[in-house]
């Protein structure tokens, strides 16, 4: 092939790579912004069930009053997912729904007892058969990862107000 017939996939690479420059973080944040930013609702609209499953969160979160890990959780999964649409303190935003992610499948998804690693990976699934449902939020992990270590990227506030003089 002629360097000739590279030359609009080059320039059309090359376009991909200025957007992408802006904006490839984008559809994380929205994603991971309303996919939070539900759940938060939900706790707001809903009844306290933390009281039922405290004894399973992880330490330190078990010793916490019900109540407030309750309030705690909704206010992270309202007020971070506005911080990820806006861009706003993005790594620090994304680390507590990490972490608040973290805490959900140690009490909530992850398999209360499991014997095998063929046990363990019956629990990577969206419905629960008695062997965990993590899967869901194993993929906001996932997803969010790129968002802890790389920031927001130029299509946000943080970049508007702490980007570097050149």
């Amino acid at each position: 092939m002629s360097s000739l017939a590279l030359s609009p996939f080059k320039f059309a690479f090359n376009q991909l790579d200025r957007i992408g420059a802006w904006s490839a973080d984008l559809p994380l944040r929205l994603f991971l912004a309303w996919e939070f930013f539900e759940s938060g609702l939900e706790k707001w609209n809903g009844q306290n069930w933390f009281v039922d499953i405290q004894s399973a969160f992880p330490f330190p979160f078990n010793v916490i009053p019900a109540d407030l890990s309750w309030q705690m959780s909704m206010w992270a999964e309202l007020i971070a997912p506005l911080l990820l649409l806006l861009g706003l303190g993005t790594r620090f935003a994304t680390f507590v729904l990490m972490v608040l992610t973290v805490v959900a499948i140690a009490a909530v998804h992850w398999p209360e007892h499991w014997s095998s690693l063929t046990e363990l990976a019956q629990g990577y699934a969206i419905t629960n058969k008695g062997y965990g449902n993590y899967k869901l939020p194993l993929i906001y992990l996932i997803a969010a990862m790129p968002l802890l270590l790389s920031g927001a990227g130029r299509f946000s506030l943080d970049h508007l107000l702490f980007r570097r003089k050149a």
